[in-house]
């Protein structure tokens, strides 16, 4: 699965990338699981939700795997 980051944007937060590709359902959501140590940024435990994403990046959260790319 990927998740595009809109043109004219240099980045997008990793909370935001998880509301976007559908695997939670609030930005509530997404800091509880970042925090808590469910997600991976390049195979790495990332608890920062406003970590930054700029293209290349890798996620895994819940058994999926994202990846994000510029748009």
């Amino acid at each position: 699965m990927k998740v595009t980051i809109r043109s004219g944007e240099e980045y997008i937060k990793l909370g935001q990338a998880l509301k976007k590709a559908g695997l939670v359902d609030s930005g509530v959501e997404a800091k509880i699981c970042i925090q808590g140590g469910e997600v991976k940024v390049n195979g790495e435990v990332d608890e920062r939700r406003g970590r930054k994403l700029y293209g290349g990046e890798t996620i895994e959260f819940a058994g999926k795997s994202l990846i994000v790319e510029k748009g």
